[in-house]
């Protein structure tokens, strides 16, 4: 006999689900809640909204007349975790992508399709809210590039730890020279987080406004292939022109950066 929990369950493939890009402090706003609410009811912690989203229509425009009748979508964090993080925030939404649908996996092990992908948004913060949106990344990224350092006494203050023992010296020639092939790529670059990253970026950005990659890779000592994705999500990539090769921030995102220029 076939065991059950190996089929795929299927009957919620053909229910529509939106696939929205947002921002890190976005996200962990929307999770917040959820983590807060693990001891309370399984009833209470369902029903409790962590946003709300707007659709906004203009009746007077004409769908013929041009693209500014379409719906306009706008989301509101209404959870009370979100501190500092702006409440408000612009959908963008496309339905120029590949069909896709969404999975899911229990604990279990068991598999189940929940849906398949209608609309695409991608986040980014409204018009009302861009200078405390640009503020707020600025300070994260000024408090993630202070790194707190520490003095350590050593109890042992006759200097036997640091004093070199025989065959020490021998030792450590030995093994820088043996170290010294290792020097490769990206294996020994750690990523940082995916939200202090971005924090550093903005930082960069408001230093100049045009970067390499290979400079950018350089200033971070991050993966070469983590660095694409997020300049894909915050830069346009220039093919001609002056900056040709270069990178440079989205207009929504320099409005928040042109905010510390004097």
């Amino acid at each position: 006999m076939e065991n059950k929990d190996n089929y795929l369950e299927t009957s919620k493939a053909e229910r529509s689900v939106w696939l929205m890009k947002c921002p890190g402090l976005v996200s962990r706003s929307l999770k917040a809640p959820q983590l807060s609410s693990s001891s309370s009811s399984s009833s209470a912690s369902s029903s409790q909204a962590v946003a709300k989203v707007i659709l906004s229509i203009d009746p007077r425009v004409s769908s013929d007349d041009n693209d500014s009748s379409s719906p306009q979508f706008t989301m509101e964090l209404v959870g009370t975790e979100t501190g500092d993080v702006p409440k408000r925030y612009s959908m963008d939404m496309t339905k120029d992508f590949v069909p896709m649908s969404v999975f899911s996996e229990t604990s279990q092990g068991k598999l189940a399709v929940e849906g398949k992908i209608l609309n695409k948004f991608d986040m980014r913060p409204h018009d009302e809210n861009i200078e405390n949106y640009g503020k707020l990344c600025r300070e994260r990224t000024n408090k993630s590039m202070n790194k707190s350092r520490q003095i350590q006494v050593i109890d042992n203050d006759n200097g036997t730890h640091m004093r070199p023992m025989p065959g020490m010296i021998i030792a450590a020639v030995f093994n820088e020279k043996k170290k010294a092939p290792a020097k490769t790529s990206d294996t020994k670059r750690t990523r940082r987080d995916r939200g202090e990253m971005e924090d550093i970026m903005f930082k960069l950005f408001e230093r100049q406004s045009n970067w390499t990659l290979r400079q950018l890779i350089q200033e971070t000592d991050q993966p070469e292939q983590f660095l694409k994705d997020i300049l894909k999500d915050l830069c346009i990539y220039n093919n001609k022109g002056t900056n040709q090769g270069t990178y440079e921030l989205k207009p929504e995102y320099k409005k928040a950066t042109d905010g510390t220029n004097p």
